[in-house]
Parts: structure tokens; sequence; C-alpha cells
């Protein structure tokens, strides 16, 4: 760290963990750039071949022109004087340099269209597969580390598929054509410029290592600065009310500044690659000059070859310097293309059969047998929960906070997979059931409601894209949404920006509640989903349940106990097991774990 060791407290330094992005240490593996390329099979029938035909154009037109200025405008034109030749040279020579101005637009445009439709299909490739990991993975990882590889990782390999793959052929194609025309005007001169090759070559080696890691560092850097830009908006409001905004901008100038470092230190060691090539192609003119002239003087070679070795002397260089460039380019993409690869090769923890059972419409009877789950070794959630919800059965969860609840509700959406023990859903094994199939039928509101933006219309259609709007406004006005919906400006085509901002959280979760009674689940869990509204809009609420809940099963998990009187049957919690099970009377009778829960809450409300 740089400026958080001076000025942050450590406590504001634990806020962050990024376990997920380390600099990989491996060495530059083909395999895996073969892996990248394969994005391009899709423009191997178009894009590619039409540049790469631009390419063989321009490359072959370049090797040309050298050899009709010096040999035939230099040794025979103009030393023989014939002016005819020489008019002729002139406009072949002007002709192909227009062919390949035309030749490079196309080229140029192909090419561009080429490295976005690879960058286009990448990014689309990894935003799917990542749609579908499981809740672990997001668990593990900040919101920003995961748009980091989505967007900046990405955006880095633009340059090596927009430039880098065609421009490394149309230059290994002019290295090889520059090397025979050398050795065809004077071997000895060619080889003697030659000799400094392995100079360069064992120079830039462990200049290209080190520039790689440098772009590793760089790019887990990166996802540093924009975990904490995440965090930092996201809970700004957190930030202001317990006024930490300097000791966050200790922590943000400290990421800040090692992001600028290794960008520094990465740009520093790519820039050296240039002028490696470039002092080594000072030495090669310096021995042209003095063997040349040497060669010239004694009569074994003619000024125009002179000329024309010094072009493709030049030209020789050139696509040496521009391939150490690509090198670098491939350097930047094996470092980036390690992170998304390391994304793509994730697997759902939680996965479908080969053949898995589709379920159009289910009934709702849930069973768990001898459940254990853990979300890490240290901690089971569950140990050993059997539990029978007969369809449509309203059951309600309840129980200290940690006793288990929510992972109930989880492992019944599939979430996660229990460690041990079966789960079934109309006696059917719920790891047979189709994920989509099975989460189609079920609707959960949580406490913490996401609004996306858009139109409140849409945030409500969100679950239910087919359905109408009359549709729409029959859910609002089931769960007493529709009033405050009317009153916006815009009534249901109200812009609302992300998370619903200008809402008030009871109005949030009305939505909330629109939306999963719009979707029409045959299991409805709401986890807390009340904890956030007056007594006033609760009473609506249970209202609307009592007519939309029928024939459906619900489970409901809330500490207001006062929501869950009406409840047909009522399972306690308690450190991941099941310590009482009946409705409201027969648990009150009983005086046990739930008598005191309520006698609690009452208390506390006569206090208040």
């Amino acid at each position: 760290m740089f400026l958080i060791e001076k000025r942050a407290h450590p406590s504001i330094l634990k806020r962050f963990h990024y376990s997920s992005d380390q600099v990989i240490e491996k060495p530059f593996n083909w395999i895996q750039m073969a892996r990248l390329f394969s994005y391009l099979k899709p423009y191997k029938k178009n894009l590619l071949p039409l540049s790469a035909i631009m390419v063989i154009i321009t490359t072959a037109i370049r090797l040309t022109i050298p050899i009709l200025i010096g040999v035939y405008t230099l040794d025979k034109a103009i030393i023989n004087k014939d002016i005819h030749l020489l008019t002729i040279l002139v406009i072949i020579i002007a002709s192909l340099y227009f062919i390949s101005y035309i030749a490079n637009i196309f080229r140029i445009r192909w090419m561009n269209e080429l490295g976005q439709g690879v960058i286009y299909d990448i990014r689309k490739h990894l935003f799917s597969h990542v749609q579908n990991l499981s809740h672990q993975f997001f668990d593990q990882r900040s919101a920003g580390s995961i748009l980091v590889r989505i967007m900046n990782d990405i955006n880095s390999l633009q340059d090596l598929f927009t430039n880098g793959v065609i421009n490394s052929l149309m230059d290994s194609l002019l290295l090889i054509g520059v090397l025979i025309v050398l050795f065809s005007l004077s071997p000895s001169l060619a080889l003697a410029v030659m000799l400094i090759l392995p100079i360069m070559f064992f120079i830039s080696t462990s200049l290209r290592r080190k520039i790689r890691k440098s772009w590793q560092v760089v790019r887990l850097k990166q996802a540093k600065l924009n975990s904490h830009l995440n965090e930092s908006i996201q809970g700004i409001r957190v930030t202001q009310s317990f006024t930490q905004e300097k000791e966050n901008m200790a922590f943000f100038q400290g990421v800040n500044q090692e992001n600028f470092e290794s960008w520094k230190v990465a740009s520093q060691k790519n820039a050296m690659f240039r002028p490696l090539v470039e002092i080594t192609n000072a030495l090669g003119s310096a021995v042209l000059i003095w063997l040349g002239s040497y060669l010239i003087l004694n009569d074994s070679m003619k000024i125009g070859e002179f000329v024309s070795f010094a072009f493709y002397l030049g030209m020789f260089w050139e696509p040496i310097s521009r391939l150490g460039q690509v090198y670098n380019q491939l350097l930047v993409g094996m470092a980036s293309s390690e992170r998304i690869f390391e994304f793509l090769d994730e697997k759902p923890i939680v996965s479908e059969k080969d053949d898995p059972q589709e379920m159009r419409d289910i009934k709702g009877h849930i069973q768990f047998e001898n459940v254990v789950f853990s979300y890490s070794e240290s901690r089971h959630a569950l140990k050993g929960v059997s539990l029978e919800i007969k369809a449509g059965q309203t059951t309600a969860l309840v129980g200290h906070t940690g006793s288990g609840k929510t992972t109930i509700a989880n492992l019944i959406s599939r979430f996660y997979d229990a460690t041990s023990g079966e789960i079934y859903i109309d006696h059917h094994n719920i790891k047979d059931i189709s994920l989509k199939s099975l989460r189609r039928q079920i609707s959960v509101v949580l406490q913490d409601t996401f609004i996306f933006s858009g139109t409140i219309m849409e945030n409500i259609r969100f679950g239910r894209p087919d359905a109408t709007d009359e549709e729409v406004l029959y859910a609002a006005k089931a769960v007493g949404a529709y009033h405050f919906i009317e009153r916006l400006p815009n009534g249901f085509h109200h812009e609302v920006e992300e998370r619903g901002n200008i809402l008030s959280v009871g109005e949030r979760q009305l939505l909330s509640f629109a939306r999963a009674l719009l979707a029409d689940p045959r299991i409805l869990i709401l986890d807390e989903a009340t904890a956030s509204i007056d007594t006033e809009t609760e009473v609506l609420i249970q209202k609307a349940l009592n007519t939309l809940l029928k024939d459906r099963t619900a489970i409901i998990i809330a500490h207001r106990l006062s929501t869950i009187r009406d409840a047909e049957q009522i399972i306690v919690l308690d450190h991941g097991q099941i310590s009482e099970k009946g409705n409201h009377e027969e648990l009150m009778e009983l005086q046990g774990e739930y008598y005191h829960l309520v006698r609690a809450q009452f208390n506390r409300a006569e206090v208040m």
C-alpha cells in the first residue's frame, strides 16, 4: 500500500478483500492464446480472408517499389538517360502507391469490424456465462471485480484483434520477403547486418517476461480500484451517515496510487522495447554504410542496388519493431485472457443433469429429508432438517438471526445445493428438475428490494415479460401499489433509476410484491418482505395476500411475528435445527421458544 498505510485506519482496510484477484504466475501459454483466437472462427469466411487479401496486395506492392526505384530507375533509366523508361517507371510506381492506398482503406475498415466483432462475442459469452453461475460465485467476489473482467480486461484485447492479428500476418510476410530480397541483392552484406539480431533477441526475451508480469499486476490493481469505486458509490449514504468521507478518500487515494504506479511501471517496461529495436537498427545502418561503401568502391555492388538494399533494410527493422509491439499486445492479451478464462472455466456449483425433467405445472408440495447445509466448513447452517410443506399451505419460518430460515428458502429455489440429504417438490427430487422450469414457478420477495432502471411498468413486468398492461395494473392493485404509482408524474410509465432511489423503502417493497405476484408462481417465498412496510400498508398487503395466496404454497420468513399469526404451519428454527412446529395457537399453548419470541415482541411493542 502507498497512502493507505499513512492515512487510513486499519479497520478501513479490512473492508476490502480480493481473494479472487491475484497475479497468476504461469509461463506464456500458447494453447490459451489459441483458445482466445478461436473467437475468430465466425469471421474466417468473410472478414478474415478479405483482410488477408488486402494485406497480401499491400505487402507485394511494398516489396516491389524499392526494386523499381533502385535497380530500374537509378541503374537503368537515370544512368542510361532513358526518359521513356523513366516516365513508365514513375507512372507504375505512382499507380502502385494508389492501389496500396485503396487496399489499406479496406484493410483498416475490415480489421476494425473484425476486432469489434470479436470483442462483442467475447463479452457476450462472458456475461452469459456469469449470468448462469451459482450464488456462491458472487458471494466470493465483489461486483467491481466482476465488472473489471467483463469491461476492462476484454477492452484490453481490442488492439490485439483490431491490429495485432492482421498486422502480424502482414509483417511476417513482409519480413520473409525482405530477407529473400536482401540475400538476393548481396548475401555478404545481408549476413553482416543480420549478425546483430542475436543480441537484440537475447535482451528482448528477458524484457518481455517482465512486461507480461507487469501487465498482470495492472489488471489486479484495476480490479481493486473498480471494486472500491463500486462499493463507495453503492454505500455513499452509509459513508456520509458515519462521516467517513476522509477515511474513504484515503483508501481511494491508496488504491488509485497503486493503480497509477502499476501502469507507470508496465508502460516504462513496454516503452523500452521499441528503442531497443531502434538501437539495433542504428547498428545495422552503420554496418550497411561501412560495408556497402566498400562493396561499391570495389565494383561489387551498384549504386541502385545499394539504394534498394537500404530501402529494404529500413523495411526489415520496421516489421521487427511492429512484431515486437504485437508480442507486447499478446502479453497484455495473455494477462487479460487468463482472468477472462478464469471466469469462463468456473462451473456452476448448482448444475443440471444431462436430461433434466421439465415441470410445467407444479402443485407446490415440498419435503426436506435430513438436509444438511454449510456455507463453509466451519459452520453448518442446517443440521439434519426434515420438514413437509403441503401444496397450497402457508408456512412461516421463524427464529433468531442465523437460525437457517433464509437458507431453507435458498435451497428450495436451488440457489445452493444441500451438502447432504434430499429435497423434493411434488415427490420429485429437486436435482432432477431443470433449473428454468423450477425457478419459473417460484417467486422470491426479499427485504432488500432491487429496482432496475426503467419504467415502473417494466419493473413489475420483469418476471413475466409477456404480461399485458391490464395484468400489470391488476397485480399493482392487488398489493396496494396502484395508488402511489398513479401519483407519480408519469404513472406506470414513470422512469426510475437503478435501485429506485426516488421511491421510499415501502414503495419499492410494494413493487417487488406486484412483480412476484404477476409472475403467478406456484411457490411464493417472502423473506422479511414486510419488514420495511408501515402498519397501514401491511394491513392492505395482508388482505391482498389472503386472496392471492389461495391454493398457492407460501413460505413466509419474518421477525415481525404479527404478520404470520394466520399461517397454517409455523416452523421454529434454532441454530440450523427445527425446535418447534405447529400453528400459532398450538405453539402458544406449548409455551416454548415461539411463545417467548411472541412475548418478547409484545413487551417491546408495549414499551414503545
